[in-house]
């Protein structure tokens, strides 16, 4: 079966769409905008996890060629259960209505002064149409959707670059490459990689499941991932070039919370590049990158549960609708209350899940089940201090995680994870 230009362009800005959402267009302005001479430092660290992980989770994917639960089963069944409950759980409830409060505070309340009740129902009944309507979702966005979001946003940080002076500010980031690494922890994108790269494999649709089949399906999820990461690469760096190149020409209140800081700056960016037209611009731009990840989220824990129980369609429709009543109720809440809870669960499932990507990549004949069970342990008992520690830092936590090394940057689990690899890797050789 060869793999056709336009399937492969499809199926590329489908992946580039389900991955961008509000977040990633509001964190890496203000990233470069704090990070100020020391931009590319805290440009290489955000792409890591907002970029190289994520991408490599596709490739995960396209080995597997299953659902979530794949990505754990080495482990154990139970553990891999419990990950995908805890992973689409988290999806549903933090970056889901997360796209649903930016789309209303930067996007929808300036212009009409709604209430967030009516944005957040209004928004989920357009979320579960779409899922519904999961044969379209590819075609949809990748024909439609992407390219008109994809033209904007380089537009936007074209002519920004084109009208700057190219001045920064003083970094105001001790650590830019932590920094970056961690900020990309908020783009949720390496679990966007696990949850929508099921959705990706669901959504292409061959008449069988031949080795030919399979061999081109796994081409075409490869070679898609790599053009929707360079696709993030690009626009990920422009947005910190411009918010670090504006650092001097816009000021922003720092009183005010870090998602209103986000979106006061890209709209100064925006109105300075675009003029007062860059407002309806950036509303757009917000509006349509958060409507398609919200698709992907709510699609892909549909999928899980339905294939939890038998293939059901009823299970299905029933998972999106709940899904998307508790994307309405979660709604009510501001972007920063959300981001504020997102903290911890990030500290603690990122690791997981930045692990469990790596270890699929990896040859079978490396990542063993005896590499999957050791590593993922260890990742789990060394990130428990990162979350405690943010939400109650004491002393004696303190005295401990002084012995673990990068502890103190919140990646404490990173070292130990590392050397536990390499032991039972030799363990298992002199075997």
């Amino acid at each position: 079966m060869n793999i056709q230009r336009k399937e492969l362009l499809i199926t590329s800005f489908g992946l580039f769409s389900l991955f961008f959402g509000a977040g990633n267009l509001l964190i890496p302005p203000l990233l470069g905008y704090n990070a100020g001479e020391n931009w590319f430092l805290v440009t290489i660290g955000f792409m890591i996890t907002a970029v190289v992980i994520p991408i490599l989770g596709i490739l995960a994917h396209s080995r597997l060629q299953g659902t979530l639960f794949d990505f754990g089963k080495k482990v154990s069944k139970s553990f891999s259960v419990i990950y995908c409950i805890l992973i689409y759980v988290i999806a549903v409830a933090i970056p889901s209505p997360r796209t649903a409060v930016a789309t209303h505070e930067v996007a929808v309340f300036p212009a009409f002064g709604t209430s967030p009740l009516l944005t957040s129902s209004i928004y989920f009944s357009l979320v579960l149409i779409f899922v519904l309507n999961r044969a379209k979702i590819l075609n949809v966005i990748g024909k439609f959707l992407t390219p008109f979001i994809v033209l904007l946003l380089l537009a936007v940080i074209g002519i920004a670059l084109a009208s700057s002076e190219f001045n920064t500010g003083v970094s105001q980031s001790k650590t830019p490459i932590i920094t970056g690494f961690l900020e990309g922890y908020q783009t949720f994108d390496a679990i966007a990689s696990v949850v929508v790269g099921a959705v990706i494999i669901v959504s292409l649709n061959f008449k069988n499941m031949s080795v030919e089949a399979y061999s081109s399906k796994r081409t075409l999820i490869r070679k898609s991932g790599f053009i929707a990461g360079l696709g993030l690469f690009v626009i990920y760096a422009g947005l910190i070039a411009v918010g670090a190149y504006y650092s001097s020409d816009i000021s922003i209140d720092s009183g005010l919370s870090n998602d209103m800081q986000r979106a006061n700056l890209l709209r100064g960016i925006s109105i300075a590049s675009l003029g007062e037209f860059g407002n309806t611009i950036l509303s757009v731009l917000i509006s349509l990158a958060c409507l398609t990840t919200a698709i992907g989220i709510v699609a892909g824990t549909a999928d899980y549960f339905k294939g939890l129980l038998n293939d059901s369609k009823t299970v299905y429709i029933i998972s999106a609708v709940l899904a998307c009543v508790f994307g309405v109720v979660v709604g009510q809440l501001d972007f920063n209350s959300i981001i504020l809870v997102g903290i911890p669960v990030l500290l603690f499932i990122y690791p997981i899940t930045i692990i469990l990507i790596l270890l699929n990549v990896l040859p079978e004949k490396i990542a063993t089940p005896l590499v999957f069970r050791a590593v993922v342990v260890i990742t789990i008992l060394f990130s428990i201090p990162d979350v405690i520690g943010f939400l109650s830092p004491t002393e004696g936590l303190k005295s401990i995680t002084n012995y673990i090394p990068m502890a103190n940057y919140s990646l404490g689990w990173v070292l130990p994870s590392f050397i536990t690899f390499l032991s039972v890797s030799v363990f298992q050789l002199k075997k």
